[in-house]
């Protein structure tokens, strides 16, 4: 049997018995778990609306699309955020773990305060799984489908989630390339539900906002319905032209969107593009929109009322 504990922040394991896999932290200090609370003198609300956690001995998925080979542990994002001034965090599942979110919900159960989570849910989840995970910080189920078909959301078993999510004034989380937002975003306005899509929407970098696809999620603006992640730019476009990119898409979706449709993440750990450090991530956000005002609201009431930091969601 492994126990893991919380030390500082940092989630470490105890061996005591041999086995393969490494299981959620169970015990929690109270002490631990006070400090690590943003306390009543913390700055201006600021959050990162994208990270991620995960050990690499954790159990995979089996349509993975790769295998880290690296820790992104708790008390490391916790310093990330203290380290630039953010007082939330918006932890999502990692594509590779796929529908165990243990890991996750150990985690937002050790920071109640200062983060949300967005879990990944087979459409057959039940009222009680997902009571246990609102009950834990989740706010939200991410549809990740890169390089997968789009799920047929019309379907008795997604028409039912889509009810029970909506019913808790959950999002729903969208990643896929931009020319495939048509094949979701219609049916899941049609349920009643809230959308957040990630990294820009996945423009096509040979195209940049000249993608037809990034045309159709501008028009979904008008919804009210509709959020979009400005994170995750070297995931579009080379790293050296993020800065320059990333503020034409930004630009566009400010126009559409305003600050009060935009969220920013860092895409912490930057799986795949480990190179990327956090401090760019941020600087690019002053990088693509130079209102300071429209800045401190997509970092703060923006995100604080989606991520529902401040109470249920109006």
């Amino acid at each position: 049997m492994n126990k893991q504990i919380l030390d500082n922040g940092k989630l470490y394991q105890r061996s005591l018995e041999s086995v393969e896999l490494r299981f959620p932290i169970h015990l929690l200090s109270v002490r631990s778990r006070v400090l690590s609370q943003p306390s009543p003198t913390s700055p201006t609300p600021a959050v990162d609306s994208h990270a991620h956690v995960f050990e690499h001995g954790l159990a995979l998925a089996v349509n993975r699309r790769y295998r880290p080979d690296h820790d992104a542990l708790l008390g490391d994002y916790l310093a990330q955020l203290d380290a630039h001034g953010l007082s939330h965090g918006v932890l999502v599942q990692p594509s590779f773990l796929g529908t165990d979110n243990r890991y996750l919900l150990a985690a937002l159960r050790a920071q109640t305060a200062r983060l949300r989570g967005v879990a990944v849910v087979d459409p057959a989840a039940d009222d009680a799984e997902l009571d246990a995970m609102a009950a834990a910080g989740v706010v939200g189920i991410r549809l990740n489908l890169i390089g997968l078909p789009a799920p047929d959301l019309d379907s008795a078993p997604w028409q039912g989630l889509l009810e029970r999510i909506h019913a808790r004034g959950w999002h729903v989380e969208l990643h896929l390339p931009a020319a495939q937002l048509q094949q979701v975003m219609p049916a899941l306005l049609t349920a009643g539900c809230r959308i957040v899509v990630d990294h820009f929407g996945r423009p096509d970098p040979a195209l940049g906002v000249a993608d037809p696809g990034f045309d159709d999620l501008l028009r979904h603006a008008d919804s009210g319905r509709v959020w979009v992640k400005l994170s995750g730019a070297y995931r579009n476009w080379a790293d050296a032209q993020c800065a320059q990119a990333g503020r034409l898409a930004a630009r566009r979706l400010l126009e559409a969107f305003t600050a009060e449709r935009l969220l920013w993440g860092s895409d912490w750990p930057h799986t795949q593009h480990r190179h990327v450090a956090y401090g760019a991530t941020r600087q690019w956000l002053d990088d693509w929109i130079d209102d300071a005002a429209q800045r401190r609201q997509l970092l703060g009431d923006t995100a604080l009322n989606l991520f529902q930091f401040q109470g249920d969601f109006a």
